[in-house]
């Protein structure tokens, strides 16, 4: 958490990530310009931001092999990961529902759970700011 996933760390340039993972198989520029990485296989969507110079700020996924805390997330029940991540002091989480999908959201680590009927869908984990500032704390 606050560093990334896996050796994908938040403030990696296109290039970076290329050399590691390879060319995307598909790439689009969303509404802010952000310059947007699909990888289907992974199931891995990497977002580079424009106003920070195209430096990954963003990642969601739905890869079940995604690990935190040496758990398995995706697929999981919410009641199972949340003592987990409660107990590594991952907490508190603010609560959203939208059309029967309730996302849980901490702040501190700029992270989301999306739970669909009780099950993990989806992970997404943002850069966080550094403390006492408004710029990002890059890893990279």
């Amino acid at each position: 958490l606050k560093y990334g996933i896996d050796n994908l760390l938040f403030g990696m340039k296109e290039q970076d990530v290329i050399k590691i993972l390879g060319k995307p198989d598909s790439s689009y520029k969303d509404e802010d310009e952000n310059v947007v990485y699909m990888y289907h296989t992974r199931k891995l969507r990497l977002t580079f931001y424009k106003d920070e110079d195209f430096k990954l700020g963003y990642m969601t996924t739905s890869n079940s092999g995604v690990k935190l805390f040496n758990s398995f997330l995706i697929g999981k029940d919410w009641s199972e990961v949340y003592p987990i991540l409660e107990k590594n002091k991952i907490k508190p989480f603010e609560m959203d529902t939208n059309e029967g999908v309730v996302s849980y959201f901490n702040e501190s680590n700029w992270l989301f759970f999306h739970v669909d009927y009780n099950e993990i869908i989806k992970i997404e984990l943002g850069a966080v700011f550094k403390e006492k500032e408004d710029d990002f704390d890059w890893k990279f």
